[in-house]
Order: C-alpha cells, then structure tokens, then sequence
C-alpha cells in the first residue's frame, strides 16, 4: 500500500468516515474513496451496490476486475447512566467489538473502579456529545430513568442519525417520554427510531440479562437480520 493511501486511510478512519478501498487485480492498483465520492467512482458505486452487506467483494467491469474492501469506522456505544446494567453492558460490548463511553453528571456513579477500561465522562450529556461527535456506526442506550438526564441525549441522537437509540424504562414511563420529545420539536418518524422498552423482549429481570438484551438488540439491527421468532416459539412449546 503506498504511503499517501495509508496516510489518507487513517485520517479517515480518525474522523469515522466510511471508506471502500478499490484494487485493480491486474496491475494491483490502489485507491481510495471516501463517503459520497463512491458516486463518482463507477467502481466504487457499482460495490456500494452489490455489497449491500458490506463485506469485501470482486465486481467486474470493462473486461477487468477490482477487489472492493469496505471500511467502516468500529462501532461505538454511548451509554448514558452509569448504572448497574452499564456495568454489565460495557463489559460484555468490549469482546463484541464495541468501544464503550459511559456518561453521567452524577459523580458517586461515574467512578473509574465501577467501570475499569471504559472512557468515562462525570458530565452532562449534551457537553460530552458535542465533542466526541455522534454518527450512524453510534449506538447510544439511556439507561438513567431521569429525563433531564436521559432527554438531552436522545434528542441529540435522534438529530446525528445514530445507528441505534435506546431508552430504558417501562411503556407507560416511554409514553410520557414520547410526549415530552414531540413537545421539544422532534416528528413522529424521529421518534418512531427510540427502541423502548430498551432491548429485546426476552424476559430479562437482572442486569446483566437486561444487557444481554441491550446488546442482543444492537447487533440485530447492525447486521439488518430479522429475529427468528418461529424458531424461538418452536422451543417454548
């Protein structure tokens, strides 16, 4: 790989901008495009096409042939509260490949000893976000039961086009949370993208089950795979 295209792969992968590395298998030829330079690219945007799913691939055209590795920035979860289910939740996302940030202003929670090996920030989330930036490969749980902790941060995601968003707490308790957001200016479809009562519904209870939950959730969306629930129910007969 020359010099300049590892230079250029790695400022983009700093700034979390998808990338798709083209190679001629002829001449061995490399380039890189960016995001929306794929359009420009007939290359790139015939592999935009055909590998929805974004793993590596070869596509011909004109009689020759390209190998397209797609490279996407490393999924990140933001969890807001540091509660006992972000405990477990961090802890199981880091071997599922997941970069964890855990924020909460309420300082006797946001300790470096309940959450070892995590970026912690004892702050408010709309000062953390802002700085840290939110995008598509973010999931985002809000896990602190209070609104004027947990809102600001759904709200931020909702608007950045977070890959998931999340919030902890029963129906009746997302019902007067939907109300609250819609009054705050966000629509109907923003809202329909809060995934609440947070996690799969798996009759979690503990913690850690509920983390499960979470983090079961999560991939199934990332990995756009509908749930087996035929195969689920053929068990519980």
């Amino acid at each position: 790989m020359r010099l300049e295209i590892l230079s250029a792969l790695n400022r983009e992968r700093a700034a979390r901008r998808i990338m798709m590395l083209v190679t001629d298998l002829e001449n061995n030829e490399q380039r890189l495009v960016v995001g929306g330079d794929a359009e420009k690219d007939e290359v790139a945007r015939l592999g935009v096409e055909r590998l929805q799913d974004g793993q590596d691939g070869v596509i011909a055209l004109d009689g020759r042939s390209y190998f397209l590795s797609v490279i996407r920035p490393p999924p990140r979860l933001v969890v807001i509260g540091a509660v006992h289910v972000a405990q477990a939740l961090t802890t199981m996302a880091r071997p599922a490949g997941f970069e964890s940030i855990v924020i909460d202003p309420r300082s006797a929670f946001a300790t470096a000893e309940r959450f070892p090996n995590v970026r912690l920030y004892a702050e408010w989330p709309d000062l953390v976000l802002a700085n840290i930036g939110l995008d598509r490969y973010t999931a985002v749980a809000c896990l602190t039961h209070d609104p004027k902790i947990d809102d600001v941060a759904l709200t931020m995601a909702l608007r950045t086009g977070c890959g998931y968003v999340g919030a902890l707490g029963s129906a009746r308790t997302h019902a007067r949370r939907l109300d609250r957001l819609a009054k705050s200016g966000l629509d109907q479809d923003a809202l329909k993208r809060i995934h609440a009562p947070i996690g799969l519904d798996i009759g979690a209870t503990s913690p850690a089950e509920i983390a499960v939950s979470i983090l079961a959730e999560i991939m199934l969306l990332w990995r756009h795979k509908p749930l087996r629930s035929d195969r689920i129910a053929a068990h519980l007969e």
